[in-house]
């Protein structure tokens, strides 16, 4: 027979597992709540086309970090001149900005099509309009998207970000010949040993030995003290 003291314990702990899947029954409706009206929130974002990076309610992650065009052409019109109050462009400061955005590739446009296009404009620095009729005569040109091109310019960062466009792999394999020290002769291949690894001042000059062994020795160091 359970004793009249153990009634109330087990009677506790039943109300208190109730208790418990009570809570945890809320909790869960609550965070399905909330969960729904984040949802709601962010489909009504993308309807009205004002979620971030979004147009014309499509969600588009390569226009993040753009910039309005006449901001970009105000910051690369004054990079590398103090002096630029931002209004007017050179053809140097143009190839630096396209070649961040990578609009210059080397192969597709160069900085001769640039050159050809923008001396059409008959003038060392052009505004903002007459900059963007450079571009579309550049872009027609090369038989690009104009559009394109300004995505690549106006997300492209601040001036002054450094870019590599990739060798060729001629330049490639002449840089690994003209580097190549066993292939070096005269005086040059004496700054190198076998590994390639130069000498130093040892290579450049010829040191005096007074060591006291003769030119040549090859036991140099071995002799034993002790006799």
């Amino acid at each position: 027979m359970i004793g009249a003291d153990k009634i109330p314990v087990c009677s506790s702990m039943t109300k208190i597992e109730q208790l418990l899947g009570s809570f945890t029954f809320i909790m869960s409706e609550k965070s399905d709540a909330v969960e729904q009206v984040a949802q709601d929130v962010k489909d009504i974002k993308l309807e009205n086309g004002t979620a971030a990076g979004a147009t014309n309610g499509t969600a588009s992650k390569s226009e993040d970090n753009a910039i309005p065009f006449k901001d970009a052409f105000k910051l690369f019109s004054k990079f590398g001149d103090p002096k630029s109050d931002g209004k007017l462009i050179t053809l140097s400061q143009s190839d630096k900005w396209m070649k961040q955005a990578k609009v210059i590739d080397g192969k597709k446009i160069t900085t001769t099509d640039t050159a050809i296009h923008f001396k059409k404009l008959k003038s060392l620095k052009v505004g903002v309009d007459d900059y963007q009729k450079f571009l579309d005569d550049l872009a027609k040109s090369k038989k690009v998207e104009l559009e394109d091109i300004k995505r690549k310019l106006t997300t492209c960062g601040q001036p002054g970000i450094t870019t590599h466009l990739p060798k060729s792999p001629a330049a490639a394999a002449a840089v690994d010949r003209l580097t190549d020290t066993s292939k070096y002769t005269g005086s040059h291949k004496q700054r190198f040993d076998e590994t390639g690894k130069g000498k130093g001042i040892a290579g450049r000059k010829e040191l005096v030995d007074s060591s006291g062994y003769v030119t040549g020795y090859q036991h140099k160091d071995t002799y034993d003290k002790a006799h």
